[in-house]
């Protein structure tokens, strides 16, 4: 191997890893995406110093100014509220990808020994299994699938898919040729096996499978990369893996749930969309006046946002109001919840395009056990997360999940659309404490009337 090659692989490795550390804080992130956007652009130069590329250097051009320009005008296009469909069609794009390399080298299976032949049907099996989930859960979060679905003998199916794909994988790994009709069965058995394994997957716990199958698409490149022995693909994909295994137990334990539990606990059960058992004239509504005054003089005001915040894009708003207080002598601060929004750190991502000043943002851990000292919660869009259910209830399909606990503050200010529940389909119990006033309208424009009621006030 050329030495040229190898110290490109070894700068652009490195690139990765300083990436990745400065991405751990939202100050550096910016930079770190361009450190690890320059290691990957190095990787893909690498390519050309490789010994065995062949003469396929135009097709590989014309796949890259393909692939890469539809990925830009894509991106360009995504605003924030669609980002996390973005990283999950990407995700499952990534791992189709690494999917293809395990096919080809099976395609060719008698230049490469028992080894290789493995690490290639395992590639191909993960990486089509993150393909088809990370696909699943893209339509899902756009909207294509409303809740869980399901069918008869889901279980069956499940099962017997799985043990199609790990007996025909076997013969893969240990026949000397491999039929092209044998791998495309391998590859549709493969992607119906993680389409079963993503069905019942409550839509609250997308955002903890959308990183499941982004640490799995880390580990099909990383086995790629031991299979065409390149050292940069493997580093890279087992920092992913590393990574991504790391925020799915990150993301799950701060819902107090296994990850088992988050996958399998809707198998075999028919979910029907809950319905709301109490309406409007059960809560205690309030006008944007009267919450205006409530926070134009209180000493210290948090705001709570979730999903409904970014769907009605009123990150901005709420950066205005919030300097609007602070004007005033109020001490304004936010309170995010690990899984709010539908990707993890998406309100963060969401108030930090606002410009709100990160020492502003506290997370669960952090902040819960300060609500009691606060004056007034106005909560944005957000539902299952400030949900007492989930402490109190029992009988609660949400109980035992971390919430924040915006009741405790002398009065709670919920920012709500219309009736329906939260993502996961449970009524909000918050809704009708003593404590919560419920100021109905869109999100956006309901900011803009407390705006306009505070700069009001004498």
């Amino acid at each position: 191997m050329p030495i040229s090659l190898q110290l490109v692989w070894f700068i652009a490795t490195v690139l990765f890893v300083i990436g990745l550390r400065r991405l751990s804080s939202p100050t550096r992130a910016r930079t770190g995406i361009w450190f690890a956007g320059l290691g990957m652009l190095l990787a893909i130069i690498s390519m050309f110093l490789h010994p065995e590329l062949g003469r396929n250097h135009v097709l590989i051009l014309l796949a890259m100014a393909l692939g890469g320009g539809i990925a830009f005008l894509h991106a360009r296009k995504v605003d924030m509220t669609n980002i996390p469909q973005m990283v999950a069609l990407y995700n499952g794009l990534g791992g189709a990808a690494a999917a293809s390399i395990g096919m080809l080298v099976l395609l060719h299976v008698s230049d490469y020994g028992p080894g290789v032949k493995a690490l290639a049907v395992v590639s191909g099996l993960i990486g089509w299994i993150s393909f088809s989930g990370s696909i699943f859960a893209f339509l899902r979060l756009s909207g294509y699938f409303s809740r869980r679905e399901g069918f008869a003998k889901r279980q069956v199916a499940y099962l017997a898919s799985g043990a199609l794909v790990l007996l025909l994988g076997l013969i893969l790994a240990t026949s000397a040729t491999a039929h092209p009709v044998l791998l495309l069965l391998f590859a549709l058995l493969a992607v119906s096996f993680g389409l079963l394994m993503t069905l019942p997957t409550s839509a609250a716990d997308m955002p903890v499978l959308i990183s499941f199958y982004n640490a799995l698409t880390g580990l099909a490149v990383a086995l790629d990369g031991f299979v065409l022995d390149n050292p940069a693909m493997v580093i890279a994909g087992t920092i992913v893996f590393a990574a991504g295994s790391l925020l799915t137990r990150l993301m799950a334990r701060s819902v107090n749930r296994r990850l088992s539990e988050i996958m399998y606990s809707g198998f075999g059960i028919q979910v029907d969309t809950p319905t709301s058992t109490h309406g409007r004239d059960h809560v205690n509504t309030t006008d944007a006046r009267d919450a205006a005054v409530d926070m134009a003089y209180a000493n210290r005001v948090m705001i709570v946002p979730g999903y409904g915040m970014a769907t009605a894009q009123a990150q901005h708003k709420i950066r205005e109001l919030t300097q609007l207080l602070d004007e005033r002598g109020v001490q304004t601060e936010f309170a995010i919840h690990p899984v709010a929004g539908r990707m993890p750190g998406h309100m963060n991502v969401l108030l930090a395009e606002a410009g709100v000043p990160y020492e502003k943002i506290s997370d669960l851990n952090a902040i819960n056990s300060e609500f009691s000292q606060i004056d007034v919660v106005l909560v944005v869009g957000a539902n299952d997360i400030v949900n007492p259910a989930a402490r109190d209830d029992s009988e609660s399909p949400l109980f035992g999940m971390p919430v924040l606990n915006v009741d405790h503050a002398a009065r709670v200010i919920v920012l709500k659309r219309g009736d329906g529940t939260g993502y996961a389909g449970v009524e909000n119990a918050l809704l009708f404490a003593p404590v919560t006033r419920v100021l109905f309208g869109d999100a956006r424009d309901s900011v803009q009337e407390l705006i306009m009621a505070i700069k009001g006030l004498d």
